[in-house]
Parts: C-alpha cells; sequence; structure tokens
C-alpha cells in the first residue's frame, strides 16, 4: 500500500495523489527548491522525487521490473541494431558494430542529490523545457526506476521504460545519476559524477547512443562532437525521442 505523503506532516506543497499508476503530484508549477523539498518523502514513505510536464503519457500496462534486464545485455542488443545501419557507420566512429562495452565509473565526492537539488533549481527556475514542471513523488524503489513504474512511454518508439530503468540503474552506480525530468519524450537526469577525460566521455556518448540515437542525429555528425559538447564534464544529461 501507498502512504499518501500529504498525511506525514512533511513541508510539501498543496498536491494530491493519484492512480494507475500511483504517484503523488503537485497542484502548482516547481519552483526552483521543489525537488529538495520533497527529497524527505524517500525516507519516510519510499517515495522518489521527480519533476514531471504532464501525467497522460504514462501507459500502466507497460508497467514492468528492472530487475528482469541486465543493462549491459540492453544497451549491447540496441548497439548492434543501430550499428547495423551503413549510415551510422561514421557516426559511431572509433567505435564498430561490435558493442564497445560498458564505460569506466565517473569520479568524484559530490553527493547525488545535492547535484541533482542543484540541477533541478537551475531547470525549473531557467528557461529550459522543464519550466512549469510539477514536483512529483514516485513509490520506487530507486530514483532510475521512476520511467519503469510509471509506465512512461517516452521512448516507445525505440525501446520500453523498463529496460531505459535498467540502463539508468547502472548509471546510476557509476555517476552517481538521478532522474529529475519527465516530459512527454524527454528525459533529464543529474550526474554527480560525469567522465572527466575525453576517452571516458567518448566510451559514455556510446552508452547514450544506444539508449537514445536521437541525441546524436539531432544535430551532431560523430559520436566525439556529441561527447565533448553533451558528456564531458556535464552535471546533467538530457534525453529526447522522436
Amino acid at each position: 500500500m501507498v502512504i499518501n505523503p500529504n498525511a506525514l506532516g512533511l513541508d510539501l506543497p498543496p498536491g494530491t495523489m493519484r492512480v494507475q499508476p500511483s504517484l503523488w503530484y503537485a497542484d502548482e508549477p516547481a519552483a526552483p527548491d521543489t525537488w529538495a523539498r520533497l527529497l524527505p518523502a524517500r525516507q519516510a514513505a519510499g517515495m522518489q522525487p521527480v519533476l514531471l510536464t504532464e501525467t497522460q503519457h504514462f501507459r500502466v500496462n507497460r508497467v514492468g521490473d528492472p530487475d528482469d534486464h541486465d543493462p549491459a545485455a540492453v544497451l549491447a542488443g540496441l548497439w548492434r541494431e543501430l550499428a547495423e545501419d551503413e549510415e551510422d557507420a561514421g557516426i559511431i566512429a572509433p567505435f564498430s558494430t561490435a558493442w564497445p562495452g560498458l564505460a569506466p565509473p565517473g569520479e568524484g565526492d559530490t553527493d547525488p542529490d545535492d547535484t541533482a537539488a542543484r540541477t533541478t533549481a537551475e531547470l525549473a527556475g531557467g528557461d529550459d523545457w522543464l519550466k512549469g514542471a510539477r514536483g512529483a513523488l514516485v513509490p520506487a524503489r530507486r530514483s532510475a526506476d521512476i520511467p519503469a513504474v510509471l509506465g512512461w512511454g517516452g521512448a516507445v518508439h525505440h525501446t520500453d521504460a523498463v529496460r531505459l530503468s535498467a540502463v539508468l540503474r547502472s548509471w546510476e552506480d557509476r555517476f552517481g545519476i538521478r532522474v529529475v525530468g519527465l516530459g512527454h519524450d524527454i528525459l533529464t537526469v543529474s550526474v554527480a559524477a560525469p567522465p572527466r577525460t575525453m576517452a571516458d566521455a567518448l566510451a559514455v556518448a556510446a552508452e547514450h547512443y544506444a539508449f537514445c540515437p536521437d541525441n546524436v542525429w539531432d544535430g551532431y555528425d560523430t559520436l566525439r562532437a556529441y561527447a565533448a559538447e553533451e558528456v564531458l564534464d556535464r552535471p546533467d544529461w538530457t534525453f529526447w525521442w522522436d
């Protein structure tokens, strides 16, 4: 049974519990401090904070368990499907059609929740796509599981939310990510320990390409260019699926 966070005496903005899928959703747009304000509900009720632009893109019948999928196998399978296209051969250089494997973990001692709070404060308070999003609490074991628990359909033409969450779990372990924002077809994570060298950033870029090829196709001719601009030393990663 999911506990209604409104009944816990936490310092939450006005909000309402929803069902199928179960989540708490704020009544008003998020302020810069909303994510941090919602964070205590994780310990109090096992609910993960996130900013949502809408609640109409969830597919209850697609809810699943990321435990059923190995992140390396998920990325390898997606990579093979993409790399077999001759048009992508130049994009994925210096890699080949063979899956290059997982990137090494990032280094750093920044707290992932502190990074998430700073990231959401900047995004919610600026002109980013998350401006106007509302705070939400999702009953999930970890932040990476949020898309799977909601049955999020934003990447449905590429893969399902359960497989995405399996990969996000691995990024949570290796790079200290938190899922901080979900839109109709866009996802943002904060990154506490991003790659600090170009070699490591390029390895992560290969994972991003398998995870969300539209990120690279929409504006970059090579993974190297994408890695330099969107991965190296970045405290947040945003993914968009066509």
